[in-house]
């Protein structure tokens, strides 16, 4: 007699991902071969500050995608060692340890290998492989340690590397007029930031000798903003129930919103993203195999265990459906992008991003984004090195448990350092909160 033997169950993830890792693979192609190309290379962090050195023909080396990157790849742990042993401690935010950490085998080295980029990757050496930059720009929203990590690369390059700084003002909405994209305050704010653009823009010229092309930018956002536009759409499909795709889905969907060049290439990607999207919605077919939790994410991704965490909700048939992370930032204000003065939308853009908001506007944006997709219950992942986005964690928690009803559950972990994780604790915590989730349902059917 045959015996069925039941397979662990999966994350059914989207298959359009690989057509990310191909637009990523080629980006950090094209930059590892900006040096010989006679290029700059820029060193940046924070917001998406990208667009104004694309138009520049400026290469660009993102600190958290960079950092991400390298976590995904599992190539993360020699530059997270090599600042370690230079001094920085364990605890500081693992995306600017690993990138300082990047910095610190450039200067060991003391000058460029010219390895290629899929060189580097077979190696298993990126980290002591991405080309040292010409400039530096701090663009960091709320978090002191982004501004400071900017500082230390520019100690650590001997202050002969030129860095520019760009204030992002923090939104405190605590005028009476006050409110999301809205009231003096906010208009103030976004005034400052395109005074400093301006001004970004003038370093960057004097960086490359050449005049700023003005066109080029234009052309630029009206790409980022059509893609915005459809990864809005799309991740706005995912309401449906089964959710056909998943916040950690939309997690490696990233960077073409955020660092890949802006073009064709990213409008054709999301445009293929959205048709799969619907593909599954006409035939049922849900980012888990058998549907029974929707819950939101609430914190920054870990890198190193996005498939891992994945197949842990579907395990528990828990669609990870939305988060704050991904729903909250990334051009997700598109709307606001004037492709004839892009400079309005992107300070408006930068300047809500995830961690941006203080805690009465962000909270009111997480309950209706838990409204909108018909959340179960909110994971808070306390990132273990990143208080700008685990500051506010108790006050969100304790909104979505008083306003609806929500059951919460906290873990902790990190961005890029998976020795924060312990699994069993993890694993604990998530099966309470469903727990509490089955409770409240079957209350309802009693009642």
């Amino acid at each position: 007699m045959s015996q069925t033997i039941e397979l662990p169950k999966k994350a059914n993830r989207l298959k359009t991902a690989s057509l990310n890792n191909k637009l990523v693979n080629d980006y950090w192609t094209e930059v590892f071969e900006a040096p010989q190309a006679g290029r700059k290379v820029c060193w940046y962090e924070g917001v998406a500050i990208n667009p104004l050195m694309q138009a520049a023909d400026v290469a660009w080396v993102h600190g958290e995608a960079w950092s991400a990157l390298l976590a995904a790849r599992n190539n993360e742990e020699p530059a997270q060692q090599a600042s370690e042993n230079r001094g920085y401690l364990k605890d500081l935010c693992s995306y600017a340890r690993t990138h300082i950490g990047c910095g610190v085998m450039a200067q060991n080295k003391g000058e460029a290998s010219g390895a290629s980029f899929s060189d580097a990757l077979g190696a298993n050496a990126l980290a002591d492989n991405v080309p040292a930059p010409d400039m530096f720009i701090s663009a960091y929203p709320y978090c002191s340690t982004g501004q400071q990590w900017d500082e230390m690369l520019y100690r650590l390059f001997k202050k002969k590397v030129p860095i520019f700084n760009i204030s992002v003002p923090w939104v405190w909405g605590n005028k009476p007029d006050s409110v999301y994209l809205g009231g003096s305050e906010f208009r103030e704010a976004v005034e400052y930031m395109k005074r400093q653009l301006r001004e970004c823009v003038k370093f960057i010229e004097a960086q490359t000798g050449k005049p700023y092309d003005w066109d080029k930018l234009h052309e630029i956002m009206h790409y980022t903003k059509q893609a915005g536009q459809l990864r809005m759409e799309a991740m706005e499909m995912c309401a449906t129930k089964p959710a056909p795709a998943s916040f950690f889905d939309w997690t490696t969907s990233l960077a073409p919103v955020n660092f890949v060049p802006g073009g064709p290439a990213i409008v054709d990607y999301f445009e293929k993203v959205k048709i799969e999207i619907a593909d599954r919605i006409a035939r049922g077919e849900g980012t888990v195999p058998k549907e029974r939790y929707r819950l939101f994410w609430d914190g920054i991704m870990n890198w190193n265990k996005i498939g891992w965490l994945a197949n842990k909700f579907a395990s528990y048939d828990a669609a990870m459906v939305a988060g704050r992370y991904t729903h909250m930032g990334f051009w997700h204000e598109h709307e606001c992008i004037d492709v004839n003065d892009p400079l309005e939308g992107m300070a408006i853009n930068y300047l809500v991003c995830p961690i941006n908001l203080s805690a009465p506007l962000m909270i009111e944006q997480i309950i209706k984004l838990c409204k909108f997709y018909e959340i179960d219950g909110v994971v808070l992942h306390a990132a273990r090195t990143c208080r700008a986005f685990s500051n506010p964690q108790y006050m969100i928690a304790e909104a979505v448990a008083r306003r609806l009803n929500l059951p919460v559950a906290m873990i902790e972990g990190d961005m890029v350092d998976e020795s924060f994780y312990k699994d069993e604790v993890v694993s604990s915590r998530i099966e309470a909160m469903l727990e509490a989730i089955e409770s409240r349902k079957r209350a309802g059917i009693a009642a």
